[in-house]
């Protein structure tokens, strides 16, 4: 299952963020450092900060901040800011007719590995993507 590209970029936004030790850093800063489209990283900032995932501080020394600990946000919670959780509830292969009383041909094999796959975005913090990421190095 791949990403979208703004939850991609929410990711390695967030990401940066919580590695930046509680400084606050700007949508210019963010930019050039993760090589994002400005005005896209602005809304998804916004989308961010409007789901209560980043503080958003106006004026010249301003900037973006996590306002919880990388270890309280959940994958599913970027998700769910910037585009949403219901394509995940939706149908392997794209029939809207498709449910647990009239399944499609991947719906039993599906339903599983969706149960899986949501549980494992509830449960994986940015602090345990972040983690992972140091132990690749």
């Amino acid at each position: 299952m791949l990403f979208t590209k703004t939850t991609e970029y929410a990711l390695r936004v967030l990401i940066c963020i919580a590695k930046s030790d509680l400084q606050l850093l700007s949508a210019n800063h963010l930019h050039e450092k993760l090589d994002i489209p400005y005005k896209y990283l602005t809304r998804i900032m916004t989308d961010l900060s409007k789901k209560n995932l980043l503080l958003s501080v106006k004026g010249r020394d301003g900037g973006f901040k996590l306002i919880r600990p990388s270890e309280q946000i959940m994958v599913s919670d970027i998700i769910d800011a910037v585009e949403g959780m219901e394509r995940f509830n939706s149908c392997i292969l794209g029939f809207h007719e498709c449910s647990s009383d009239h399944p499609c041909a991947m719906h039993s094999v599906w339903e599983q590995n969706k149960i899986n796959l949501l549980h494992t975005f509830q449960t994986t913090s940015l602090f345990d993507m972040i983690q992972q990421e140091f132990q690749k190095k």
